[in-house]
């Protein structure tokens, strides 16, 4: 039984399962995260409940006429599809006779079954395919485990396990989809680009722009091949197969997109943004005629790359330490990492530019800019481990700046879950408040720990009309203290809450503690059906 045990704990993949696992629990609140997820969960309500897509007093702030004037959300369907699930649980959960005295409250039981639930699988699902993504990429166990951590701990991965965007699901697809497709490209399954196409296709019914990942992967797969000497027939052969089996899946899910917007907006041929850009110059013709599009591309594109609110480069430093490593080493990379690098770096531009010109092209209320969050992830997601494999041919200097860059990394990510994120948007609108966000957070934590947040003129009560924001904004935000600030459930479920979130950070450490300790000995042990 010992050694069963101990083989168990030697194994990455279960240590990384356990990790993701206790991760995504403990940085719960309970809630959606964003207003944003909300809206899509009463999306997903009204699947299969006689409750509105949206309701009637949230117009005109949300919502936009259809088929019928009947007000549906301006969303894709892909999150929504998700959340189902979740939400038939939680529904039946939150109607049971013991919960009947906290029906209504914040948070509600159905939003924290489907935060808690659908949170979690996506963590862990996501950390899974990149340990296999970067396995096929070359890396050994040890760079594959590191680098999968740094994601989770040192990217803004984090805080949106936290805050349920559609950023997550997002990153999941594409790197399903890349690691499948990719795995095809090696060994020639077509199975996997079946997969692989699938799961990208399947993004399409999220956001139509995540059309940009599904040419990244394509763009990734032609360059390997160019790079790897497959040339000539070999080429033209695999071409044409990829042709055959990826683009009638994509077609489907594309079909299901369109099918979608006809049901609600009795168009194939437009968007719901070009429908949410005409209502709203109707209700207000004052708008502009590019209207949401009549941002300066200089100001959204400069901004999300170095404004202080924004700055990609601030929210995901890993982004630094990728353009590090391959100004020193780009020599020395494998095909793939340059077909990496070249496909995925310009996937993230293209984010930037599109967005430049949005309304809103900084995500609004978010940790970041939420729109180019996730392909920011997708390229320092090889950061790491290229550290790591390169260190020999970097020099002291590199590699204690790429330590450094790790080290604010995971103090930034972790910052970002220790508030509800719109905390520094309230106090952007105070005056004399540094621009600085990240700045103001970490002040915003020590001020919190110390007790000092009104003396140190950060936030009291009669800086925000609602109540229950303030609430939110001004305790850590974690299920068990949330519960406590608010004061609607019993007490003696708060304390055990508690009780059981400090004892799974100690679990947390502890798995961490030993995978330390079993990369610094070699003693990871990886089945031979799993390395790959």
């Amino acid at each position: 039984m010992t050694d069963r045990f101990s083989r168990l704990f030697r194994n990455p993949i279960f240590l990384l399962i356990a990790i993701a696992f206790l991760t995504a629990v403990l940085v719960q609140s309970g809630e959606m995260g964003t207003s944003d997820t909300t809206h899509r969960l009463r999306a997903t309500h009204s699947f299969w409940t006689s409750e509105a897509p949206v309701l009637p007093d949230e117009y005109p702030e949300f919502g936009i006429h259809g088929r019928g004037r009947k007000l549906y959300g301006w969303y894709g369907v892909g999150q929504s599809l998700l959340m189902l699930p979740s939400d038939v649980l939680g529904t039946y959960i939150e109607n049971l006779p013991i919960f009947a005295a906290y029906k209504g409250t914040d948070p509600t039981i159905r939003s924290i079954v489907v935060s808690y639930s659908t949170s979690t699988l996506l963590c862990v699902l996501t950390c899974l395919v990149c340990f296999r993504l970067l396995g096929l990429l070359g890396f050994t166990v040890n760079q594959r485990f590191v680098g999968v951590l740094a994601l989770l701990f040192g990217t803004t991965f984090l805080h949106y396990t936290q805050n349920m965007t559609e950023n997550n699901y997002i990153a999941l697809l594409t790197l399903t989809g890349l690691t499948f497709q990719y795995d095809w490209l090696t060994t020639g399954k077509r199975w996997a680009l079946a997969l692989g196409s699938a799961a990208l296709g399947a993004n399409l019914l999220t956001r139509l722009t995540t059309g940009m990942d599904l040419a990244a992967v394509g763009l990734f797969l032609l360059l390997t091949a160019w790079l790897s000497n497959m040339r000539g027939q070999e080429l033209r052969s695999r071409s044409i197969q990829y042709a055959k089996i990826a683009l009638p899946i994509y077609v489907i899910f594309f079909t299901i997109e369109r099918a979608y917007q006809y049901y609600r907006f009795g168009s194939l041929f437009n968007t719901y943004i070009q429908i949410f850009g005409e209502e709203w110059k109707h209700r207000n013709p004052a708008l502009p005629t590019a209207f949401p599009f009549e941002t300066p591309f200089h100001v959204g594109f400069f901004g999300a790359l170095f404004t202080p609110e924004k700055s990609i480069f601030l929210f995901d430093p890993l982004l630094l330490l990728t353009i590090l490593v391959a100004a020193f080493a780009w020599k020395s990379f494998r095909p793939e990492i340059k077909a990496y690098l070249a496909a995925f770096g310009p996937m993230l531009l293209a984010y930037v530019s599109f967005y430049a010109k949005y309304t809103v092209w900084s995500g609004d209320t978010a940790w970041g800019d939420r729109y180019t969050a996730t392909a920011a992830q997708i390229v320092a997601l090889i950061a790491v481990p290229l550290l790591l494999r390169h260190r020999a041919n970097l020099g002291g200097m590199v590699w204690r700046a790429g330590l450094a860059l790790i080290f604010i990394s995971v103090i930034v990510q972790l910052s970002s879950v220790a508030f509800w994120c719109p905390l520094e948007r309230y106090e952007l609108d105070m005056p004399n408040r540094p621009a600085f966000v990240i700045w103001l957070r970490m002040k915003n934590i020590l001020a919190f720990a110390l007790g000092k947040m009104g003396d140190w003129g950060l936030m009291s009560e009669g800086d925000i009309d609602d109540r229950w924001d303030y609430v939110h904004i001004t305790t850590w935000n974690f299920l068990p203290f949330l519960l406590k600030r608010v004061g609607e459930a019993p007490a003696w479920i708060v304390e055990t809450l508690e009780m059981l979130w400090w004892t799974l950070l100690a679990a947390l450490v502890s798995l961490l503690v030993l995978a330390r300790c079993l990369i610094s000995r070699g003693e990871f042990r990886l089945a031979s059906r799993s390395s790959s």
